[in-house]
């Protein structure tokens, strides 16, 4: 499987593990895993056909890390960023004091005003590497990096998780805790 091969089916497990798995007929248990089979089988019936040594290289190669197989290897699932209902199971974890979150600049009035918001997604999703957070706002347009004061955060009662793929979840980032570069 070349590079683009592997880009467009991680765009499509995506989708299928973290938004709209009913689109190819298949429901998430509660922590967001499906039987490794039985997506193969449904990727199959939907005309995306997809081999376990695929979709095992996938998991492996995927620099962002975004699924998951279960210590058994026999379930899938996306590490994060769910829209639908999941409850992916992670323990309140103490991030670095400082974190960061990478957005377009075209957003940032927006966020100076209200925070930082999950949107339709389960949580906000933040960086403990300012480069990984410029690379995030790179896709969105020109790239601002936000520094997001954890440390003060988890003294105000806010909760972090950390995902599986080392980003860093909180429910949201209110103004006080943000930092914008002039």
């Amino acid at each position: 499987m070349n590079e683009k091969q592997k880009t467009k089916v991680s765009k499509f497990l995506s989708l299928i593990l973290r938004h709209d798995p009913g689109q190819i007929g298949i429901t998430l248990d509660s922590a967001g895993w499906i039987e490794v089979e039985a997506l193969l089988q449904a990727c199959r019936r939907h005309g995306r056909t997809l081999e376990k040594e695929d979709l095992e290289e996938i998991v492996r190669t995927n620099d962002k890390k975004r699924f998951a197989f279960s210590a058994d290897g026999r379930s899938i699932r996306a590490s994060q960023g769910h829209s639908v209902e999941v409850s992916l199971g992670y323990a309140p974890q103490v991030p670095p004091p400082l974190l960061f979150h990478g957005t377009a600049t075209r957003f940032v009035d927006s966020i100076q005003a209200e925070g930082l918001q999950k949107g339709d997604r389960h949580h906000v999703h933040l960086s403990a590497s300012r480069e990984t957070a410029k690379m995030v706002g790179l896709r969105h347009g020109r790239p601002a990096v936000l520094t997001v004061r954890a440390a003060a955060m988890i003294e105000g009662g806010h909760c972090f998780f950390l995902s599986e793929n080392g980003v860093w979840l909180t429910e949201h980032v209110p103004v006080e805790y943000i930092e914008v570069p002039s």
